[in-house]
């Protein structure tokens, strides 16, 4: 099995990276829902939830710039056949997702009033106490609270639900190539490699 993408195939790599990414995803959503649906404001459960969704978050910024330096060191094979249509919907999609991928952690980094907890093991200082957010204060004229609440505007309203419109966009095209195209689409991702 080899670390780097084939011309079949994704690589080790490649396919951790993905399914590393979706399952970091999903645990930030249902960190941040938990906090929403189920506990009450400035309860431990909410203080818990809200900083293991931080954490996240912090983490699946990592694995984008991981990923993304992979991505451009290490070209993936090609799609399936289809039509060109197709192939520049499967493009922009993918684009779309990576756009998403860069977004939400910035952004939720950015417009997050408080300290991140890291895995409670260490503290990552809130951006309006760093000297990136004096300058740009100073720069745009905006105070700190004024700033958050038009970075959460885009995290928490517009990038939430875009973000699952891609997903499962992205989910149901995998099915689709899958079980009515009957292609290697899945399989590249899935692991299930062919002989070259």
């Amino acid at each position: 099995m080899s670390l780097r993408n084939t011309e079949h195939d994704y690589g080790t790599i490649a396919r951790y990276l993905h399914w590393g990414m979706a399952i970091l995803f999903l645990l930030s959503y249902c960190a941040i829902y938990y906090r929403h649906w189920f506990t009450e404001e400035d309860t431990p459960a909410n203080w818990i939830a809200l900083q293991l969704h931080l954490s996240i978050g912090l983490t699946i910024a990592a694995f984008v710039v991981l990923r993304i330096i992979w991505r451009l060191t290490n070209r993936p094979p090609p799609l399936e056949p289809d039509t060109p249509l197709a192939h520049r919907a499967a493009r922009s999609g993918h684009f779309l997702l990576y756009v998403v991928m860069v977004v939400m952690p910035v952004t939720g980094y950015v417009g997050t009033g408080v300290n991140t907890d890291f895995f409670f093991l260490f503290e990552v200082t809130k951006f309006e106490d760093t000297q990136a957010f004096a300058w740009l204060s100073a720069t745009l004229a905006v105070g700190a609270e004024e700033f958050e609440d038009f970075v959460d505007e885009i995290h928490e309203t517009g990038g939430a639900a875009v973000v699952w419109v891609l997903i499962a966009g992205h989910a149901a095209m995998a099915v689709y190539h899958h079980f009515v195209k009957k292609d290697r689409s899945l399989l590249k991702m899935a692991g299930r490699q062919v002989a070259e």
